[in-house]
């Protein structure tokens, strides 16, 4: 007589592992694409370039004219009902708060300068995710992404300016990472309905009329006028950091872990500064090496922390 196996296999925690890992692949994507931002809106407001407002909007206005035609050859439905509401606040963040206020700050601040604030959004991203879902993410979890912040922010205040003098940018800077937090947890969320360029484009679409009656007051006030080297990097912003970066980063969200894939964006200073160094001429240091390095290991960290409600519970685990 035989005797049958009745042991079961539980493949849940592979294929859960396998998403997650996905989602951080995803959001990595992302994170390299977006890193080119500060250094590359620095070079195009520099000097007599491109003007701030011209620079935040207009890339806007670019974006949107190719997700429109992103969404009308794949004939994608309208959002329902408070999706268009919960779009709204994706665009306050992603396509007016984020473009503008850095574009402002940055004819004033160095890009170097600028990546100290910026360096807070992962914290701030995860903050607001926490307080839109149900992730709870544990105690340690939570110290790691202190630690991540504090050495993004000690990082790039060695390298750059400091943080000792609050200037006006600053300010600007800090809207920055308040409004890309909102627009980045909120935009993650929808893109699990709407699927994750979709999210981006719709919030391209809505805010268009805005955005192009801003870029048409900024071109009747002054001409756009700069070198082959800004129009450049405006066309970086415009297809790439304002458009397709968003496609892997919505989707590295949407995938999640959430408050995980978002500390990811803590090794953004590190590249932005990198890429600085290269565009830019700023010199590369021992300090700069080291602090990059402490950045890195606290984002891994962050991003192997289990969270709570990622875990799906065993049928016969007791509640």
């Amino acid at each position: 007589m035989k005797t049958k196996n009745n042991v079961t296999v539980n493949t849940s925690q592979p294929l859960l592992y396998t998403s997650m890992k996905s989602g951080l692949w995803w959001g990595l994507l992302g994170v390299a694409a977006f890193s080119f931002t500060v250094p590359l809106t620095r070079v195009a407001v520099d000097g007599d370039g491109l003007g701030p407002l011209f620079t935040g909007a207009g890339r806007a206005v670019v974006a949107a004219l190719l997700a429109g035609a992103a969404l009308l050859f794949t004939r994608q439905r309208l959002p329902q009902g408070r999706q268009w509401v919960r779009i709204a606040i994706v665009a306050g963040g992603i396509v007016i708060g984020f473009p503008l206020f850095t574009s402002f700050a940055l004819t004033s601040s160095t890009a170097n300068h600028g990546a100290v604030v910026i360096a807070l959004l992962p914290a701030a991203t995860a903050v607001v995710a926490v307080a839109r879902t149900r992730e709870r993410p544990p105690r340690l979890f939570w110290m790691l992404t202190a630690f991540g912040a504090i050495a993004a922010v000690i990082f790039t205040g060695v390298h750059g300016d400091g943080i000792g003098n609050f200037h006006w940018s600053d300010a600007l800077l800090f809207g920055a990472v308040l409004t890309a937090a909102f627009g980045y947890a909120e935009g993650g969320l929808l893109s699990r309905e709407l699927g994750a360029w979709q999210t981006v484009s719709w919030a391209l679409v809505l805010s268009a009329p805005l955005m192009a009656a801003l870029t048409a007051y900024s071109v009747y006030q002054e001409t756009p006028s700069a070198e082959p080297s800004q129009w450049a990097s405006f066309l970086y912003l415009c297809v790439i950091s304002m458009f397709l970066g968003f496609f892997a980063w919505y989707r590295g969200l949407a995938i999640g872990p959430m408050a995980q894939v978002s500390q990811i964006q803590l090794t953004q200073p590190v590249m932005s500064i990198c890429w600085a160094t290269i565009i830019l001429g700023e010199p590369l240091t021992t300090m700069t090496i080291m602090g990059g390095l402490a950045v890195i290991l606290c984002a891994a960290s962050a991003v192997h922390v289990r969270i709570k409600n990622t875990t799906p519970s065993s049928p016969n685990e007791k509640k």
